[in-house]
């Protein structure tokens, strides 16, 4: 076993040490490179021990304080991130404190949430983290008892000397811990020993959430503070020309109104820096309720913005981006995207040759998808506090990348990154649209201009017309069948506003001995971002449904016809880049056959569909099953199967399946988002439809597939299958095939309310 010196200086390990009543720290640096955040253990924290950073913290009473590394926007890393460290420190979960750690990616790893990373990322290093410290106890213990370290054994907290019958607490040895070099490559626990993972934990803050304590971005306050909001252009394509704030001025607590330049010209923009207007008027005064009264006085004239050109850079390089300036709406888009369709693409992957398999073929299955732009809508409204002076900038508030805005931070308010202080809040949802953050740029640089921290917040209306949604899809699927129904080739051809949906490599990939995919793009002034399964949540709409389709031609069972093709992939597979293991997919449909009761009688009185997909490293199936309420599809029963390797928190793990389920079928239905001249159509609840309680399941019986492999993504792989399960459904429901989502617009309005009735407009 390998050792490390701690980089703690002499001077701080006394200061922490006093501070701490003879208690243990243990900083993690030297996992930093493999992404390790580690935390804290202790109950009463003197306030200056909330600077200790990347540590376990132990006090003489024994409770232990673990920082959770990663942004929490309702995924449970605040529970299942600690449990990893718990399970490995061998501690008593009870006497576990958990805090959210601050913006440190050199002593608390990556600190991103997003991709399905969090768990997946930080498995081993927390792991490790765990193990080494329970060691470095032990070795404490050994040396004050004059054993052997072999003889004593960690359990709930507690060293046990069984020869001598002596024990203690952690506590007892957390100073003397301290001292020791941290040891590398300790072993780990094996996986039947696990008594904190893979067991259902309450979620840490469950009681702050539902006795509404300061966790959110919008609790955080500081004295002085005053509140901003911008008025942005009413459509896409249009630019700021004059305004007239003479009458907001004179409303109750306004202070200020200006106009806010975000990027100036040839700013360097990272992958994560999208925005969509770059002009800002902005509205600074007392309080939320005063500055949206004064946005209602303000007179502005808005002009076409043009062709405008973006810097770009990352990992394509520094380049220049053409963002046209044209006012879009969703009619002239489908007809656009509909003549791209006819054009030549990129071609993506090839196999075999599809062009001959298809000149041969005895039947032809095509068939054309469609799914419009969609809003995140994150519960919580999208704000940011921010207190920027000359030589130093705090900002806070619910992000899920505070490392990506930092260096974008420093060169906008040319300050050093050791001078920027980023807090990370709970965030009220994320799932991909708070990683975009010029949110954080527009507060920082508004709190300058003012000279005073303000609480940057948007409206509903803001966030629904200010772009970063996802995408507008289109796919044509086509299948190649010999005159004995033989799949002999498969083509996918897939384009979008402003990106494809199409990932090329994977499933019916290496099924299909002839196949081709390709893609293509069309330029939009309407921003894009990643929405919970980029891509994949329309992809696999549209295979999967197609996939049933296909299925039916051949006279074919649909989950066995998906079983024949995954058996293909295995034993002879094509290609060398499939990107999925053919084994764990099967596993996903036999689970699923085996608890939805595939095929038996008892179910007939449902409409049934399924679906299965691979995506962020996890694989998941639905069945669901529907039945018609006065001509309109409900979802009754869902049954779910998952294989994301070891479950963390199976109670947790669950509930985001649960998620998953019912964001998608309120999506599938309902969700769409249409312009008309650059304008948003949709721009509140009131006219942007979501999934209401009446319309959730009765029923989500959720399964994981239970195996030792490390653990995988769990947030966004049940999301794509679901709206194939809904379409597949509903076509045994109709007897009449669904292309273009949402899929409600093509039913009876639900409900007896004008609301009810408008909001499916």
């Amino acid at each position: 076993m390998e050792q490390s010196k701690s980089t703690q200086s002499r001077r701080s390990f006394l200061r922490s040490s006093l501070l701490a009543g003879g208690g243990f720290m243990i900083s993690f640096t030297w996992l930093a490179k493999t992404g390790l955040a580690e935390g804290h253990k202790e109950a009463i924290l003197p306030a200056q021990w909330n600077e200790l950073t990347g540590y376990i913290k132990i006090t003489a009473d024994n409770v232990i304080k673990i920082l959770n590394p990663n942004p929490e926007f309702g995924q449970n890393v605040m529970t299942s991130l600690p449990m990893i460290v718990a399970e490995e420190l061998e501690a008593d979960w009870k006497n576990i404190v958990v805090e959210m750690g601050p913006h440190d990616n050199l002593k608390l790893g990556p600190q991103f949430s997003g991709g399905s990373n969090s768990v997946r990322m930080y498995w081993k290093p927390l792991r490790e983290a765990g193990a080494a410290a329970r060691h470095m106890l032990l070795q404490a213990a050994a040396n004050t008892w004059q054993v052997p370290i072999e003889e004593l054994t960690a359990k709930e907290g507690m060293i046990i000397h069984t020869k001598s019958g002596q024990s203690a607490t952690f506590g007892n040895f957390a100073s003397l811990a301290a001292t020791l070099p941290i040891p590398k490559n300790v072993p780990l626990k094996a996986t039947k020993d696990f008594k904190v993972v893979r067991h259902p934990q309450k979620n840490v803050e469950g009681m702050k959430i539902v006795t509404g304590k300061p966790l959110f971005g919008l609790d955080y306050k500081q004295e002085g503070m005053l509140y901003a909001m911008i008025q942005h252009p009413p459509a896409f394509g249009m630019k700021l020309l004059s305004f007239d704030a003479s009458e907001a001025l004179k409303m109750p607590g306004i202070k200020d109104v200006f106009t806010l330049t975000l990027y100036d010209e040839g700013f360097e923009q990272a992958g994560f820096d999208t925005r969509t207007f770059n002009e800002l008027l902005v509205v600074v005064g007392k309080t939320t309720w005063e500055v949206m009264n004064a946005k209602k006085k303000l007179s502005v004239q808005w002009t076409s913005a043009g062709n405008t050109t973006d810097t770009m850079s990352g990992r394509n390089g520094k380049r220049e981006v053409v963002v046209p300036g044209e006012l879009e709406s969703t009619s002239a888009q489908l007809a656009k995207m509909k003549a791209y369709a006819q054009q030549p693409a990129q071609v993506l992957r090839k196999d075999g040759d599809p062009e001959k398999a298809f000149k041969n073929a005895a039947h032809i299955i095509e068939r054309t998808y469609t799914a419009p732009f969609l809003a995140h809508n994150c519960m919580e409204p999208m704000n940011f506090f921010a207190h920027v002076t000359e030589d130093k900038a705090l900002v806070a508030g619910p992000l899920q990348g505070p490392a990506w805005i930092e260096p974008t931070l420093s060169k906008l308010l040319h300050l050093p990154p050791e001078k920027i202080e980023i807090q990370v809040t709970r965030m009220g949802g994320g799932f991909g649209r708070r990683a975009y953050c010029h949110y954080v740029s527009e507060a920082a640089l508004i709190s300058r201009k003012v000279k005073a921290p303000i609480q940057l917040v948007y409206t509903r209306e803001d966030d629904m017309t200010y772009g970063i949604y996802r995408p507008m899809y289109t796919a044509t699927y086509r299948a190649a069948l010999d005159a004995n129904k033989k799949l002999i080739g498969f083509h996918v051809k897939g384009g979008g506003i402003p990106e494809h949906p199409i990932h090329e490599n994977r499933f019916p990939a290496g099924a299909v001995d002839n196949y081709l995919a390709e893609g293509w793009q069309i330029p939009s002034n309407i921003t894009i971002g990643a929405f919970r399964a980029p891509r994949s949540n329309f992809n696999a709409a549209a295979e999967q449904s197609f996939l049933d389709e296909l299925a039916a031609a051949m006279g074919k069972d649909p989950i066995d016809l998906r079983l024949e093709l995954l058996k293909k992939a295995k034993e002879n597979p094509v290609g060398k880049n499939n990107d999925y293991d053919p084994d764990r997919y099967a596993g996903i449909l036999h689970l699923v056959k085996e608890k939805s009761g595939w095929g038996k009688a008892e179910n007939k009185k449902y409409s049934r569909g399924v679906a299965a997909y691979f995506c962020h490293n996890s694989y998941a199936a639905h069945v669901v099953d529907i039945v018609m309420r006065n001509g309109t599809p409900y979802v009754e029963r869902v049954f779910s199967a998952i294989d994301c390797g070891i479950v963390i928190n199976p109670d947790a793990a669950a509930n985001m399946v649960e998620g998953a389920v019912v964001d998608g079928i309120g999506n599938s239905f309902y969700g769409k988002l249409s312009h008309i001249e650059g304008v948003a159509q949709q721009s509140n609840f009131y006219n942007y439809r979501m999934i209401r309680h009446s319309e959730a399941p009765k029923k989500i019986d959720v399964h994981f597939v239970k195996n030792d492999i490390d653990p995988t993504g769990l947030g966004e792989p049940p999301f794509p299958p679901v709206f194939g399960a809904v379409a597949n459904a509903l076509f045994k429901a109709t007897n009449k095939r669904y292309y273009d989502q949402p899929f409600a617009e093509h039913f009876p309005k639900p409900g007896n309310s004008k609301l009810d009735h408008k909001n499916l407009g």
